[in-house]
């Protein structure tokens, strides 16, 4: 019983702190360029943080949101009103001050309570949560494979969907998963996403897709962009959209199930678990029953079922009908059974 306590403890522990971080990465905006004059250093300071305020909250709602419901949310005026009534705080990453001027590099971060209830205000649906993280692999069509993977030096900040770039080389959509999940589980994330370079001088476009022991998904396009940096820019903002046409619930309405849950091991069974109460599809997880192989779970979720499984397909996680019911079950353990002889 105290085994069962402490293991549980921890469990309510590390989601908590997961949460916290993860939600303080989607509400901080860094790298605001600020360069403001006034009769002193203290007001040209005030006015600067003033200014990255409200250029930080435009760029935070449009983090959050989509361009279509942008334009269909006519009640949203983003005014230094708005700015100052969800900013909670203002850090300095560099700055130069002296004679009445101000210059610098800033990062507001903001409050997610005020920003929900302003959005939820005017009606404009929005997602905070951040996607399964993923590890990308650089790929090319034009020969440029060495360049293109170094101009990942680190993965966008402020992105929904966390990125960890990987430096191997061989790897593609068709490698087998037993095969890719080796790289994967190197760096603890759930799915690989493949950026395939292409074009020239006349600019760059990546076909992106998204790869779990599900198997490949396309992603799409990227615009095209002049240079390789204005490319990374463009492969963030594809995958943003991807993850807010998959996880902004428009449906108020909930529908409620009981799943049987399988799985091998505790280390198993707490992945499952994690999956569904990260999902940003579900709520109101509720463990009915437990046992050293499996467990009964019951669950609301918003929208229609192929949503459901998708989302949790691209968390490693396989949920299907049953002549028991629905049954849900590890991708990665689903994927490593030898198949069956006829």
């Amino acid at each position: 019983m105290i085994r069962l306590i402490l293991i549980s403890c921890l469990l309510v522990f590390s989601a908590g702190f997961t949460a916290h971080a993860q939600s303080r990465d989607a509400y901080t905006i860094n790298g605001i360029a600020v360069d403001e004059r006034a009769e002193t250093v203290g007001e040209a300071q005030l006015q600067a943080f003033s200014a990255a305020k409200l250029i930080g909250a435009q760029r935070l709602i449009e983090r959050l949101t989509l361009p279509e419901d942008r334009l269909a949310a006519t009640d949203l005026i983003i005014d230094q009103v708005l700015a100052d009534r969800i900013a909670a705080a203002v850090d300095v990453e560099e700055e130069v001050a002296g004679a009445g001027r101000y210059r610098g590099s800033l990062a507001v971060v903001y409050n997610p309570v005020q920003v929900r209830a302003v959005l939820t205000e005017v009606g404009l649906p929005f997602t905070d949560s951040l996607a399964p993280q993923a590890v990308l692999f650089t790929t090319t069509s034009n020969g440029m494979d060495l360049a293109w993977n170094l101009a990942w030096e680190e993965a966008p900040k402020g992105s929904l969907v966390p990125l960890l770039i990987s430096r191997s080389s061989g790897y593609s959509p068709e490698t087998p998963w037993n095969v890719l999940q080796q790289e994967i589980a190197l760096y603890g994330a759930q799915r690989a996403i493949f950026a395939d370079l292409r074009g020239g001088q006349g600019g760059y476009l990546v076909d992106l897709v998204s790869v779990t022991p599900s198997g490949p998904r396309r992603i799409g396009v990227t615009r095209r962009a002049a240079t390789l940096e204005d490319t990374i820019e463009a492969v963030a903002l594809r995958l943003n959209d991807d993850w807010k046409q998959t996880s902004i619930i428009r449906d108020t309405s909930r529908t409620l199930i009981e799943a049987t849950v399988t799985y091998t091991s505790l280390a198993e069974w707490i992945t499952l678990r994690g999956a569904l109460v990260r999902s940003p599809l579900v709520s109101n997880v509720q463990t009915r029953a437990i046992s050293t192989d499996g467990a009964v779970v019951a669950f609301a979720f918003a929208g229609d079922g192929q949503r459901l499984i998708s989302d949790l397909r691209d968390r490693g996680v396989v949920i299907s009908a049953e002549t028991i019911g629905w049954v849900m079950s590890s991708a990665i353990s689903s994927a490593a059974l030898p198949a069956e002889d006829n």
